[in-house]
């Protein structure tokens, strides 16, 4: 039986039109074209020179959306090994030395960031909804952003509260049962 892949499009920057393959998996929910488009008409300028990170990778389509915007490096986490090969494979295609693919469950990956005080100008957080990560996840990575000028991207299912915190939500655009949500940490 011949293995099954998704494909998803580039929508902009130098790598416009490209598609990204990834394995055909019914956890691999990459983000529709609309709120891509919609979040990196939001994110602008503050994309170009931005060191990112896309938890959740999946297919890469943000992290590989941002390089090709003009993203210095992204840090890709995946825990499918399957779906980080795919990723690994397309970045050399497209030349991306800088940028690199951990193929980690993402709990891991963000308690040895906040233990090594790394951080990072925009993060990308696209979890699987069923997953319950985006409550471990959220209160989390506001830490690893830079600084309060740095950028969350958080997919949710549509209607999902984030309730009180020190963060400010700037943005909320809804596609079906995804909300795509412009995060900017306050005050810490």
């Amino acid at each position: 039986m011949a293995a099954r892949f998704g494909q998803v499009r580039i929508i902009g920057g130098k790598w416009k039109g490209r598609k990204l393959r990834f394995p055909g998996n019914a956890d691999l929910r990459p983000t529709p074209a609309r709120l891509r488009e919609t979040l990196f008409n939001w994110l602008g300028q503050a994309v170009v020179g931005a060191r990112c990170l896309d938890l959740c990778a999946g297919s890469g389509a943000l992290g590989v959306e941002s390089l090709s915007r003009g993203a210095v490096t992204v840090d890709f986490v995946e825990r499918d090994r399957k779906a980080a090969a795919a990723l690994k494979s397309t970045l050399h295609e497209l030349g991306s030395a800088d940028s690199r693919v951990w193929s980690q469950d993402v709990r891991r990956f963000v308690a040895l960031s906040e233990r090594r005080k790394q951080d990072w100008d925009i993060i990308f957080v696209d979890p699987p909804f069923a997953s319950g990560l985006i409550s471990w996840l959220f209160p989390r990575v506001i830490n690893l952003l830079a600084s309060d000028n740095s950028l969350l991207c958080l997919e949710t299912p549509t209607g999902r509260a984030l309730g009180e915190g020190p963060w400010q939500e700037l943005r909320v655009s809804v596609a079906g049962d995804s909300s795509m949500r412009l995060i900017a940490r306050s005050g810490l």
